[in-house]
């Protein structure tokens, strides 16, 4: 099972939600539901904006757990 790591790496560089979602050009509620749920499945699209934007590769925007 992969987990959402995006919104550590947000507040790591002191992004609040609503400036992740400017910046990425990602619905609000979007971004909400990923911090809010690591669980969370957004699009591929979705992930590529938001690693863009923090900076990082789609393999340091998840971490695999134990199901």
């Amino acid at each position: 099972m992969l987990r959402l790591k995006v919104k550590d790496i947000a507040r790591e560089r002191g992004l609040s939600m609503g400036k992740l979602s400017r910046l990425a050009d990602v619905d609000y509620t979007t971004i909400k539901r990923m911090f809010d749920d690591a669980n969370y499945s957004p699009t591929i699209e979705t992930l590529w904006k938001i690693k863009r934007v923090l900076q990082v590769s789609l393999d340091e925007l998840v971490e695999e757990v134990p199901n």
